[in-house]
């Protein structure tokens, strides 16, 4: 299996149990009678229930890669649901698929919302085929996908948490920050140049001006995509093994205050 194959590149930022102990399950949902497929991931070798994470992919949706980073987020301590924000029959093989695919839902918010919330739903519909406690939430997302996760934070759903890794920050009106209902961690490359110094300055005004519990954490050093093991576009898109590691702690810490000391 390719994901088996891929482990070792990803050692440096997680240990993960077995895969075979890792139920990677397909879920088909509607949204407005369109098909969409979704990924449930979590550790079969525990009965206990754990917290929900959705995930929402890069702009190549789910795919074997995103599949090997929701088990590893999933460990031993959350159920992950990896979103599908295209449909079931739009997957990326390149760049320029990837590119129309994520700037048509990015073109419109409404879109984006209505379908990361769908996910949401359909997540949380799923205790009987998850040891999940549908009660406690939390959102992540990855580069167009934590984008995705701060729109699904502005549109007012309740959940514990959000964190956006290398995400995009901006949104076609700040004021629906006054929305956000929930707790905020973005995790940001300070050499990014696809998330620019004015958009992250005006994200920070925003999320001061509607008193957001949020926080923003810079790595030096890091440009777009930095937890991406695959990313090689040196200067614009690229891995950063460190500052993954950091990131991921960082996400790890703030759902130990979501989950366990609120």
């Amino acid at each position: 299996m390719k994901a088996m194959m891929l482990t070792v590149v990803l050692c440096l930022v997680w240990t993960i149990p077995a895969w075979s102990e890792m139920v990677v399950k397909p879920v088909v949902y509607s949204i407005d009678g369109e098909a969409y497929e979704g990924v449930l991931v979590f550790n079969a070798a525990l009965s206990d229930v754990r917290p929900g994470v959705v995930m929402v992919p890069n702009w190549m949706g789910p795919s074997e890669q995103s599949i090997e980073k929701a088990a590893r987020v999933a460990g031993e301590a959350y159920v992950v649901f990896m979103i599908d924000m295209y449909g079931q029959h739009i997957r990326p093989t390149n760049t320029e698929e990837a590119a129309a695919a994520a700037g048509k839902v990015r073109s419109d918010r409404e879109v984006m919302r209505k379908r990361v919330n769908a996910g949401l739903r359909t997540f949380k519909g799923l205790t009987d085929q998850a040891p999940l406690d549908a009660s406690r939430m939390a959102a992540i997302g990855f580069c167009f996908g934590g984008g995705t996760v701060l729109e699904l934070a502005r549109s007012g759903t309740e959940l514990n948490g959000v964190v956006s890794f290398h995400g995009n920050l901006d949104t076609p009106d700040t004021a629906d920050a006054e929305n956000i209902a929930t707790k905020v961690l973005v995790l940001h490359g300070a050499d990014d140049p696809l998330v620019p110094d004015q958009q992250v300055m005006t994200f920070i005004q925003e999320m001061r001006d509607a008193k957001v519990d949020w926080q923003l954490i810079h790595y030096g050093g890091a440009v777009h995509s930095f937890t991406d093991p695959y990313a090689a576009m040196p200067g614009t898109a690229e891995y950063h093994p460190v500052v993954a590691q950091r990131a991921f702690a960082a996400m790890e810490h703030f759902f130990d205050e979501l989950f366990h000391h609120p």
